[in-house]
């Protein structure tokens, strides 16, 4: 069959339905032949969104997203999405067409031979688990099957197949599919033993936490993960992409930790003196700068997917590598001390009543976003999954979403890119066959893929977009009141915003512009009044409407600003 052939089929065998594109010349032969295999084909307006709406499928779907660019600055758009699927652990196959093979420089001493063409192979190398360039069609059947494998092994992640346009229509025999040696499972001593030494440890510890990264969605194992919850009883903190593995309301969940953290959850992630870490990585933003002060009066026992990362910041923590379903499958076999924390629980509470995460903005001007928040995560009970975008907007839903068992949540954590949000509601949506969807973004995030509104409407995606507009970049603004004596320079000072709620009536999407609290249920109403119609809340937030808590920098996670 034809390599074009090939790829359309091999991608229906692995169950991917959908893929996400921007049309251009080095694809053209490849889109045809999807089309004619009936794939869903959907066409977006920068090559960017297509790679994030593709990592939010896979998010969803837990197989590999597929997005397709043509040569050149089609390929290079994507490098975006593709470092966003690195980072945050997603499985993607990234497709690119490439000049003919008697256009590519190879070894000239030339920047160009064909037009358009780019070594984008080497650019996407550092950010991808395999990139490959295809210089035989015999080699197709095996680089993809190697490719979706590799994706998927281990600790999930991106790969790149890049393909000239001349051997896209050239023959190819799928003679077997592609075997290798799956070296990712942990000797099954060393998991026992490592099961065995956490269940000692709980007997002796008075104030446990678990530590939920988004690891334990990635392996599947979020059913187990709540077993051994409710089971034991252990209190649970997540991290911002872990924020979906247990719902608002399950009595062990205490809330959301890092540098713009719930403070009641960074006093927990603090006070413990036994830290379960299950499928996430530790990172500065999670552990605060100072890793002797993290590391003081506690035991850590760490389990990921990936060897480089344990004991990476952190020393001297009890680890293992292993899939985080393979710990949870073992220790369930296993006799768990019944301890009701009550004392530990109290100490928690007593901290977030203290200061409860709508009490942090103090004397703020207008609506109070995490007022907000709350407000929309309890009116969308019918949304199936909740994206966000990056700064402002993403902290402070963190901080405040009332998830329900059965919502996802989606987010640029590692790579932490602006304008994430629409495009990941849209790749959501498809997988979600079409169920509604609420976008939170803030004013900047959504402008850097505002175009992405013509593609909700042309698919009538029932997706609610929330944008938090502070009519500045916000987060980058209160670190210029902190660091540069208040000097906004392309903060506020040469930045601006249009009236969004024109804009998205010139797309054709209803839009209310919400000034006033007491408004809120007006425009709730509204955005809800047919689920299954797009919405635009266009919400004005005070200029200075900050992000609080916030850990003060170089000083330990428990410590935040405001100082109480």
């Amino acid at each position: 069959m034809k390599v074009v052939s090939y790829i359309a089929q091999f991608l229906k065998s692995k169950g991917i339905d959908t893929v996400f594109e921007l049309q251009g010349g080095m694809i053209t032969r490849i889109i045809d032949e999807l089309f004619r295999n009936k794939i869903t084909i959907v066409t977006v307006h920068h090559e960017q969104a297509a790679a994030m709406a593709a990592d939010a499928y896979a998010r969803i779907k837990n197989i590999p997203g597929v997005a397709l660019a043509t040569s050149g600055p089609g390929a290079t758009n994507l490098l975006t999405g593709i470092g966003n699927c690195f980072f945050d652990s997603v499985p993607a196959i990234f497709i690119t067409g490439q000049v003919n093979t008697n256009e590519l420089k190879k070894d000239r001493n030339i920047r160009q031979l064909g037009f358009q063409e780019t070594d984008i192979v080497s650019m996407a190398s550092p950010i991808t688990k395999a990139s490959y360039l295809v210089e035989k069609a015999s080699d197709v059947p095996s680089i993809f099957e190697e490719a979706f494998r590799i994706s998927m092994e281990g600790r999930p992640g991106p790969v790149l197949i890049d393909i000239p346009m001349n051997i896209q229509y050239e023959e190819c025999k799928k003679d077997q599919d592609f075997i290798a040696e799956n070296n990712n499972i942990v000797k099954e001593k060393e998991l026992y033993s490592f099961v065995g030494d956490c269940i000692e440890a709980l007997k002796k510890s008075k104030r446990p936490l678990i530590l939920a990264g988004r690891g334990i969605r990635v392996g599947g194992a979020v059913p187990s993960f709540l077993h051994f919850v409710e089971k034991s009883n252990i209190p649970v903190v997540t991290s911002l992409n872990g924020l979906d593995t247990i719902s608002y309301n399950h009595p062990n969940r205490i809330g959301f930790i890092g540098t713009y953290g719930n403070r009641w959850a960074n006093y927990a992630l603090g006070s413990c003196d036994l830290l379960l870490v299950f499928g996430s990585r530790l990172d500065m933003r999670q552990t605060g700068a100072d890793t002797e002060s993290f590391m003081r009066g506690k035991q850590v026992y760490h389990i990921d997917i990936e060897e480089g990362e344990l004991n990476n910041r952190l020393k001297n923590c009890k680890t293992v590598r292993a899939n985080v379903l393979d710990f949870f499958t073992i220790i369930k076999e296993r006799q768990l001390l019944q301890n009701n924390y009550e004392s530990w629980y109290r100490e928690i509470n007593e901290k977030r009543k203290q200061k409860p995460d709508i009490k942090e903005l103090q004397g703020i001007l207008g609506i109070n976003p995490n007022q907000l928040v709350h407000r929309v995560s309890q009116s969308s009970m019918e949304a199936k999954a909740f994206s966000t975008d990056v700064g402002s907007n993403q902290m402070w839903v963190a901080q405040s979403i009332e998830l329900n068992a059965n919502q996802i949540f989606l987010t640029s954590g590692g790579m932490g890119s602006m304008g994430y949000s629409l495009p990941a509601a849209i790749g959501a949506c498809f997988a979600l066959n079409k169920a509604p969807i609420v976008c939170f973004s803030g004013d900047g995030g959504f402008q850097i893929n505002i175009q992405e509104l013509q593609t909700i409407v042309r698919n009538n995606l029932p997706i609610k977009i929330v944008i938090l507009n502070n009519r500045c970049l916000g987060m980058i603004r209160q670190f210029q009141d902190s660091y540069f004596e208040s000097s906004y320079v392309s903060t506020v000072w040469g930045y601006s915003v249009p009236d969004f709620v024109a804009v998205s009536n010139a797309y054709g999407i209803e839009g209310f512009t919400l000034s006033k609290i007491e408004n809120i249920e007006e425009a709730l109403i509204k955005m809800w009044k047919d689920p299954h119609k797009p919405f635009l809340l266009d919400v004005s937030l005070d200029i200075h409407t900050n992000v609080y808590p916030k850990m003060l920098f170089g000083n330990p996670l428990t410590e935040m600003e405001p100082i109480n």
